[in-house]
C-alpha cells in the first residue's frame, strides 16, 4: 500500500472534524485530480467558501515532525499489546481500562492521527478492527457527548479521509471504507433515542441492550451543543436526514435561548437546560469545561456549510463579541496576560483551565474563516497567556485549574480573593495560582499554538509547541505509553495517575505533529460540497 509521504489533515472540532484542511506534501497533481472528483450537484462553489489564510511562510521540521510520530508509535503499540481492543491503556502497570463502554476508543481515537502520518500498519489494523465492534452492547452507562466526538468523530473522520482527500494514495476497497460508515449509522440509531424527549434535548445518560434513556431531567449546554457537526455529516453522508434534524433541533434551543436568565451577556450562555420545557436553568458559564464546544462548533458549522449554519456564525460573533467586551482579564502581578473571566450571571469569577485554552485558537480561526483580524489579534494574547500557564510550573505543563486576581476589580471582594499564602511566590512569578495541578494529557494548548502558527507563521509557536511536547515526554512517559499527571507543580509532576487517555491519540499528538510537518501544496476540504479549495499563500 502506498500513500502520498507528509499527508495530513487539521481536524476542526473538538476530537475529529468532517470538515477538514487537508495538508499535503510533494503532490502537486492532488488538485486537479480532487477536482474531478467534485459531484457536479455540489451546493456550494469553491470560491464561495470562507477560509483564509495569510501569505506567510511556514517552516516545517522533519526530525520534530518525527519525534512526534514515535511517540505516537510507541502509545499505539503499548496499547495495542497491552489494552486493545479495550479502550485505554494504563502504562504503568500494563493493564487497561474501559472507560468508554470498552468499543476500543483508544483505536477509534487514533485511526484519523494514524492516517495522517501515514503509519499504515496501524490503519491496518485499525480498519480491520472497526467492523467487528458491538455497538450494541456495553456493561456500563453511555455518555452521549463522549460517544459522539470519540466514536461517531473518530469514524467520519477517518472515512471522509479514506474516501476523499486520501482515497487515491491509498488501495482500501470501497467494501472497507463503507464498513466504516456502517458503523457510524448503527452507532448514530443505538444513540438517537437520546433525542425522545419533549423538547428533542437529549438526555446525555444512557443504556444500551435495548437503548434507553437513564431519565435526566436537565443536559449541558456543550453535551446540546457538540453534537450537531457529526451528526450534520452522518446525514450528508448516508442521504438519511434524520441524524441532522435530531442534532439541529436540539441546538436550536441554545441559538434562541430562554428565558434571560439563560443569556447574562449576549451570545454567552448559562450551562444547564431543562429537557422538558427547553427552559435554560442558570446563567452560569464560561469558556471551559460544560459549555466550551458549544462555541467552538458554532463557527465550524458555519464554516462547514456557510448556507445553511449562517445564524451559527451570528451567534458566534456575539459571543466573541461580548467575550471581548465583557470577559477580559489581567492578573495584578501579571497585566500582560489576558484571560477570560468565568460568570455567575453577570458577576465575574477569575478561574480557569486546561480546556479553555482552545479559546485561543478558536478566535484565530473565526477570525480567518470571517477575515476579522480583531479576533486573531485576540486570540493571540489568549494564545500568549495559556503558554504563560505552562512556562510557569516546575514541569513545563499547565495545570487543570488555575486562578488569579483581577487588576480592574476590588482587591479581595468576594469574587476576586488573592492567592493562598503558599502560593503568592508563584502568583508573583507568573501571574496564577494552581486549584487542580493534575494534567490528563489534554490538547488544547498545543491545539492552540498550532492555529496561532498557521495564522501568522511566526517560529516561536513551533518552539512553543516543542516545549511543551519535550515536557510531556519527559514527564508524563512511563511504562508501555504516557500517563495522566498529579501534580505539574511537583517533581516528576507528582506522580503518575497510570491512566492513558484516548484523545491523546486523536488530538495532542494529531495538533504536535502537524505543527512540523512538512507542506508542499494545501486545500480546504470541504466535505459538504466535496471541493477542494487551494489556500493562497502558501509555499
Amino acid at each position: 500500500m502506498q500513500i502520498l509521504r507528509g499527508a495530513a489533515a487539521l481536524l476542526l472540532a473538538a476530537s475529529h472534524s468532517v470538515v477538514v484542511v487537508v495538508v499535503v506534501a510533494a503532490a502537486p497533481e492532488a488538485t486537479s485530480q480532487q477536482q474531478q472528483q467534485a459531484p457536479a450537484s455540489a451546493s456550494a462553489s469553491a470560491s464561495e467558501q470562507n477560509l483564509h489564510l495569510p501569505p506567510y511562510r511556514y517552516h516545517p521540521d522533519p526530525k520534530r515532525a518525527n519525534a512526534v510520530k514515535q511517540a505516537f508509535k510507541l502509545s499505539w503499540e503499548g496499547y495495542y499489546k497491552h489494552a486493545f481492543p479495550h479502550d485505554s491503556l494504563r502504562p504503568v502497570t500494563n493493564g487497561f481500562a474501559d472507560d468508554r463502554n470498552g468499543w476500543g476508543a483508544s483505536a477509534v481515537d487514533a485511526f484519523s492521527t494514524a492516517l495522517i502520518m501515514g503509519e499504515y500498519k496501524i490503519i491496518d489494523q485499525i480498519l480491520k478492527y472497526v467492523p467487528e465492534i458491538n455497538f450494541n452492547k456495553t456493561g456500563s452507562e453511555v455518555s452521549l457527548f463522549e460517544t459522539t466526538i470519540r466514536y461517531l468523530g473518530g469514524l467520519l473522520s477517518a472515512y471522509d479521509l479514506l474516501t476523499g482527500p486520501l482515497q487515491e494514495y491509498l488501495d482500501y476497497t470501497p467494501r472497507q471504507t463503507s464498513a466504516i460508515l456502517e458503523q457510524a449509522k448503527r452507532l448514530a440509531d443505538n444513540l438517537k433515542v437520546a433525542f425522545d424527549t419533549p423538547t428533542g434535548i437529549p438526555d446525555n445518560e444512557l443504556f444500551f441492550d435495548p437503548p434507553r434513556k437513564k431519565g435526566s431531567t436537565n443536559n449541558g449546554v456543550a453535551t446540546i451543543g457538540t453534537l450537531v457537526l457529526e451528526w450534520t455529516r452522518l446525514s450528508d453522508l448516508t442521504g438519511d436526514p434524520q441524524y441532522a434534524k435530531l442534532a439541529q433541533k436540539a441546538e436550536k434551543y441554545l441559538l434562541h435561548p430562554r428565558p434571560a436568565l439563560g443569556e447574562p451577556f449576549p451570545g454567552l450562555l448559562g450551562s444547564s437546560v431543562n429537557l422538558d420545557t427547553g427552559l435554560f436553568e442558570n446563567g452560569a458559564g464560561g469558556w471551559g469545561g460544560g459549555t466550551d464546544s458549544f462555541y467552538e462548533y458554532l463557527i465550524k458549522m458555519y464554516l462547514y456549510d456557510p448556507h445553511r449554519f449562517e445564524k451559527y456564525k451570528e451567534r458566534w460573533v456575539l459571543a466573541a463579541d461580548s467575550s471581548i467586551r465583557y470577559l477580559i482579564s489581567h492578573p495584578t502581578t501579571r497585566p500582560d496576560l489576558t484571560f477570560l473571566a468565568m460568570w455567575r450571571n453577570r458577576t465575574l469569577h477569575y478561574f480557569s483551565e486546561h480546556l479553555a485554552c482552545f479559546n485561543g485558537g478558536n478566535f484565530i480561526l473565526g477570525g480567518l474563516t470571517l477575515d476579522e483580524p480583531v479576533y486573531v489579534r485576540f486570540g493571540l494574547d489568549l494564545v500568549s497567556s495559556c503558554y504563560a500557564t505552562y512556562s510557569g510550573t516546575l514541569t513545563g505543563i499547565g495545570p487543570e485549574l488555575f486562578q488569579w486576581q483581577d487588576s480592574h476589580t476590588p482587591l479581595n471582594a468576594s469574587n476576586n480573593p488573592g492567592p493562598p499564602q503558599e502560593q503568592k511566590r508563584l502568583y508573583e512569578r507568573a501571574g496564577f495560582w494552581i486549584t487542580n495541578g493534575g494534567y490528563q494529557l489534554r490538547p488544547e494548548v498545543i491545539e492552540s499554538y498550532y492555529y496561532a502558527y498557521r495564522a501568522t507563521g511566526e517560529k516561536k509557536y513551533q518552539e512553543w509547541a516543542w516545549e511543551a511536547f519535550v515536557a510531556v515526554n519527559a514527564t508524563c512517559r512511563v511504562g508501555s505509553g504516557y500517563s495522566s499527571l498529579a501534580d505539574v507543580n511537583k517533581p516528576e509532576g507528582g506522580g503518575w495517575t497510570d491512566f492513558q487517555e484516548s484523545f491523546w491519540f486523536a488530538e495532542v499528538m494529531k495538533y504536535a505533529y502537524l505543527i512540523f510537518a512538512e507542506i508542499f501544496k494545501a486545500f480546504y476540504y470541504s466535505s459538504c460540497t466535496k471541493i477542494p479549495l487551494i489556500i493562497e499563500g502558501l509555499p
